[in-house]
């Protein structure tokens, strides 16, 4: 094998394994994140190792169910890397989102992650679109599982009577989320009436009624 070969190959290995994996590997055992630095890497700078403990890797704000008393009858609690540092580097987090009866988790992307769901109690009707538009949905039920591909739109809703709950597993320490909605009609500054106004083929009255419905509570 002659030199340019090797190389050709050594790249496609490398290429090859930036698509397969989602966050990068870590160089050590441990790099609790220090959230307090003002260094910004892509990750989070590690703490100096004398001052790691346990509580750096622990966390109960999955423990109680959160209030979905919220536009869309749904809340999502987090449990990344902002607040578990130990996750720092570790490609993994969880997240607890509970539901009222006909709440709605809207549709929405992970653009760093793929979202396993898995159901503690109720039942919901879930499903994602693929870039070709095609519906993938189903309903699940508790003890039952769902995936969502990294970047796709998805959703989650509880038709039922009763609240609902389920318990998220990504393949990121820090997945990130874009909801439609909110990123179209909340962003700041707000994307221009006639941009949505086209892209909906709605009047302007109908576009700024979902922008206060949707504007941030003061």
């Amino acid at each position: 094998m002659n030199l340019s070969d090797f190389v050709f190959l050594l790249s496609v290995a490398l290429l090859l394994a930036t698509v397969i994996s989602s966050d990068p590997d870590p160089f050590q055992d441990l790099c609790v994140a220090d959230l307090a630095s003002g260094v910004k890497v892509n990750g989070f700078t590690c703490k100096e190792a004398s001052q790691v403990n346990a509580s750096d890797f622990f966390s109960n704000v999955l423990a109680k169910p959160g209030e979905t008393n919220t536009t869309f009858g749904s809340k999502v609690t987090v449990a990344n890397v902002e607040k578990i540092a130990g996750l720092n580097t570790l490609g993994v987090s969880l997240a607890r989102i509970d539901y009222a009866p006909g709440g709605l988790n809207p549709p929405h992307t992970h653009p760093r992650a793929t979202e396993i769901v898995f159901v503690l109690q109720g039942k919901l009707d879930v499903g994602f679109i693929t870039t070709s538009n095609l519906l993938i949905s189903k309903t699940i039920n508790k003890g039952e599982i769902f995936v969502f591909p990294k970047g796709l739109v998805h959703f989650q809703n509880n038709n039922g009577k009763v609240h609902a709950a389920v318990l998220s597993a990504f393949n990121s320490q820090l997945p990130g989320t874009q909801s439609i909605p909110t990123t179209l009609f909340a962003a700041t500054p707000p994307v221009p009436d006639h941009v949505l106004t086209k892209t909906f083929q709605v009047g302007t009255k109908e576009v700024e009624k979902i922008k206060s419905r949707l504007a941030p509570k003061k």
